[in-house]
């Protein structure tokens, strides 16, 4: 991890916000950002985001996406806020909002009855129980979306950096007399034909690409196993974790997870590694936290506001 924000040459999530309902003086609802290159996408938009955004200096002009899990508050209560902000600072470009349908109606209403008109154009994309799967793909990045078990319709997410172009290996290319002007084609995987006759395999001047790298945000939920497998062998796990393990009939009732539980998630699925979040405001001291979780996974770290984490 790493606790300056970088902007460019990354695949990251910075966190905005780690708390549960009820804000503290140090610890804001639930907000993430996750950087893909030069693209920033805002995963639930808690009280506060939009000074958290500048807080941490993150420009609010990169931002293209917004994804909402769910409708309780502490995951979207300061939207229209930050709507509103980007609008006054000349935002024109459109801004696209995958979350649960009744959204678009909430923020419209706020618009209407506060005489708002948004000098750009947000964009819906109804996140529902039929609708899962793939909801945005790029040629770098792929985004999915999954149902976890909490009070009402909520959705996890799996932000997946697609497989990078192959790498030239110069002096290869070189010994087999290979144009530069070529090399963006052997980079996609083309063999290369020279004029004598000779074909020159890809792999004889090339390197694979790296595998791609795989995000995966389980929104508020209930331990459940049915998330095994979205969040098998992810580089990088969020699970909330809204009590200590001595309160896992408390988390059951109001489908919320533990400590224990995030952890053992984690474990199953084989996940590289783990941070959690979305802490009761009961709990100042968050150290207990990892020494339940770490026994079980022990790449667990606490989502901490402020700290980038590399995927």
């Amino acid at each position: 991890m790493i606790s300056n924000y970088l902007f460019s040459g990354m695949f990251a999530v910075t966190i905005l916000g780690n708390n549960s309902a009820i804000p503290t003086l140090d610890r804001h609802p639930t907000a993430q950002i996750v950087t893909c290159n030069d693209q920033l996408l805002l995963v639930d938009c808690g009280e506060g985001t939009q000074l958290q955004m500048a807080r941490y200096k993150i420009k609010r002009s990169r931002l293209r996406y917004i994804f909402i899990s769910h409708l309780h508050g502490d995951h979207y209560f300061g939207l229209i806020g930050l709507l509103n902000s980007l609008s006054l600072l000349g935002r024109t470009e459109t801004l696209t909002v995958f979350a649960p349908p009744e959204l678009e109606t909430i923020l419209l209403l706020q618009l209407e009855c506060s005489g708002t008109t948004l000098q750009f154009q947000l964009q819906f994309v109804p996140l529902t129980a039929e609708n899962h799967g793939v909801i945005l793909e790029d040629k770098e990045l792929r985004v999915s979306s999954f149902p976890t078990r909490h009070r009402i319709p909520c959705y996890g997410f799996i932000f997946e950096l697609q497989k990078r172009k192959r790498k030239i290996i110069p002096e290869q290319a070189r010994a087999y007399e290979i144009p530069a002007a070529y090399f963006s084609k052997l980079q996609e995987g083309a063999d290369y034909q020279r004029k004598d006759g000779l074909l020159v395999k890809n792999d004889w001047v090339t390197f694979p690409p790296l595998p791609g790298k795989r995000y995966v945000y389980c929104a508020d939920t209930m331990y459940t196993e049915e998330l095994l497998p979205y969040a098998e062998k992810a580089d990088l796990l969020y699970h909330e974790t809204t009590y200590l393990h001595n309160l896992a009939e408390r988390a059951a009732e109001r489908y919320h997870s533990t400590s224990v539980q995030a952890a053992t998630l984690a474990l199953n699925a084989e996940a590289k590694r783990l941070i959690i979040g979305h802490f009761s405001s009961k709990y100042s001291d968050l150290a207990p936290f990892l020494e339940e979780s770490r026994p079980v996974f022990e790449n667990t770290d606490l989502a901490e506001e402020g700290v980038t984490y590399l995927i």
